[in-house]
């Protein structure tokens, strides 16, 4: 059944002749940054520099997901502070992550490692994700480690296996770079740094490491979706830090710890917890690793 006749138009004027009155609502607007990133770096490391006693740091570590109890065999810890106590950290939200920052000797390198990371899931902004990769930076670190937990799509990668990381896919659809600065990332994760932690050992694996946004795990059909794109890893860390250290002019080096067998392939549910316990697990090998090839950078 048809209408008598056509309906009125959406806009349709009121009897007085006037459109009726709409109320106009103002969507919340979000301050621009009045620094820049660089200048917030710079900040953090002065800061850095005052509670540490430690000028100028070497090397940069970054430890993810599991990777905590191998800190302690990197060598001797000068100084430990809260990321907190540094201006344009954010306080940790994982479990996992200690939200503490170590100044340590090793050999004759200054390291500076942080405890942990501000993930993109945590919805801070691409900033505050590598705002420590930033600040090392600025504190003089020429060198950079990053680590994670991962899922790996190798079935011969038990739990607990590390795996050298030699390119990356990023699938968050972000950059941490603002503005039109055109940055070359082949071999963003160094060949030579790969070649020297084989000289610590030897039959040390590598893999395309891929990044989700997270905070949920992957479905099965993704990771069909990495292995047809040439994948092996998948995590949810790690590749906008690699960037914004390869814009810094740092050597990247990139190390995952497969904590266990991406989604579908054993066919148990993933948990985080199995994630910290697989680090528990690997801790000595991990430490040793860490220990050996960290005063060589």
């Amino acid at each position: 059944m048809g209408y008598d006749r056509p309906p009125a138009p959406f806009f349709a004027r009121s009897r007085a002749g006037r459109c009726p009155r709409v109320r106009r609502v103002n969507a919340p607007q979000h301050a621009a940054p009045t620094t820049t990133a660089a200048e917030d770096a710079q900040a953090a490391a002065a800061r850095l520099a005052e509670l540490t006693g430690v000028e100028q740091h070497d090397v940069a570590v970054v430890l993810g997901s599991g990777w905590l109890p191998a800190v302690d065999m990197l060598g001797e810890t000068v100084a430990e502070i809260a990321t907190t106590d540094l201006p344009g950290f954010i306080a940790a939200a994982v479990a996992g992550h200690s939200g503490k920052i170590r100044s340590v000797r090793a050999g004759d390198r200054r390291v500076l490692v942080f405890l942990s990371r501000t993930h993109f899931y945590e919805g801070k902004g691409v900033r505050a994700v590598v705002h420590g990769v930033r600040t090392a930076a600025a504190a003089g670190c020429r060198t950079i480690v990053l680590t994670n937990g991962c899922g790996g799509l190798k079935e011969t990668w038990s739990p607990g296996t590390p795996v050298l990381i030699s390119d990356h896919i990023n699938l968050t659809a972000r950059s941490p770079i603002e503005g039109a600065e055109f940055v070359d990332l082949t071999d963003l994760y160094s060949s030579r740094l790969r070649a020297l932690c084989r000289e610590v050992e030897p039959d040390l694996d590598e893999g395309v490491y891929v990044q989700f946004p997270g905070p949920h795990y992957e479905t099965p059909a993704e990771i069909g979706m990495v292995r047809a794109i040439g994948g092996h890893l998948v995590g949810m860390s790690t590749t906008l830090e690699a960037i914004a250290a390869r814009q810094a002019g740092l050597e990247v080096l990139g190390i995952s710890l497969v904590t266990n067998l991406a989604a579908g392939i054993s066919g148990e549910p993933l948990d985080h917890a199995e994630v910290l316990e697989a680090g528990r697990s690997a801790a000595t090998r991990m430490g040793s690793l860490l220990g050996a090839v960290v005063p060589r950078l």
